[in-house]
């Protein structure tokens, strides 16, 4: 969630989390940024309209939660 809270983006409105649980709320609907992310190999699932899911499983490594971080960053700042 640290990595996650330095993205610098107008379309988050709050990051929330339990654990590895993390919700994105986002100003806007989350379709369009769920089909980005499947196009650069991050699955997400919706919570509701406007909320990105993550449920990474428990043995992921930190190169592959930097790569969500990262992809999911160029989403949101590219929008």
């Amino acid at each position: 969630m640290e990595e996650l809270k330095k993205i610098k983006s107008p379309l988050i409105r709050e990051i929330r989390g339990m654990g590895l649980m993390i919700g994105i709320e986002l100003k806007q609907k989350v379709a369009p940024t769920i089909r980005k992310l499947a196009e650069k190999g991050v699955l997400v699932l919706p919570a509701g309209l406007t909320v990105l899911r993550f449920l990474p499983p428990l043995v992921i490594s930190k190169e592959q939660i930097q790569f969500v971080v990262a992809a999911l960053e160029k989403v949101l700042v590219e929008e």
